[in-house]
């Protein structure tokens, strides 16, 4: 991610990735043990995976921070998980109370919590502190 030097588009591409990678672990719980457990237990197997991934992803190759380790991970999860339910209730308001169709809703949802994601990424799960140069 070098060569992306903008912050928000290296978060934007990694996002790409993500999200791809998210639906490869899905479909491959889902191949393994779908028939066993069901498609739920794909989703959530296929959710921590791609969560960690995910961690991975932003914190070595957008925000590059080091040290921290489990700070960083469990700060990462509260903003990942909340953007999740932040999700729900937005996709509950807009389709059920406004009627809204809802490919678009997410859409447009997904484009509000990815921004919120960033910021919350950038300012709390990856923060340091810059004064003292801790990294």
């Amino acid at each position: 991610m070098r060569v992306v030097k903008n912050q928000a588009l290296a978060f934007l591409l990694v996002g790409g990735v993500n999200t791809v990678l998210g639906t490869a672990w899905f479909i491959a719980w889902q191949i393994a043990l779908g028939d066993q457990f069901g498609y739920h237990f794909a989703i959530v197997a296929g959710y921590v995976c791609n969560l960690l991934c995910a961690f991975a992803m932003y914190r070595y190759l957008v925000f590059e921070v080091r040290g921290h380790f489990l700070r960083d991970f469990w700060r990462f999860v509260v903003v990942n998980f909340g953007a999740f339910v932040i999700n729900l209730a937005l996709m509950t308001v807009a389709v059920s109370v406004l009627h809204f169709p809802p490919i678009p809703s997410q859409l447009v949802i997904t484009a509000v919590t990815a921004t919120a994601s960033f910021f919350g990424y950038r300012d709390f799960s990856f923060s340091r502190n810059k004064r003292t140069g801790n990294s």
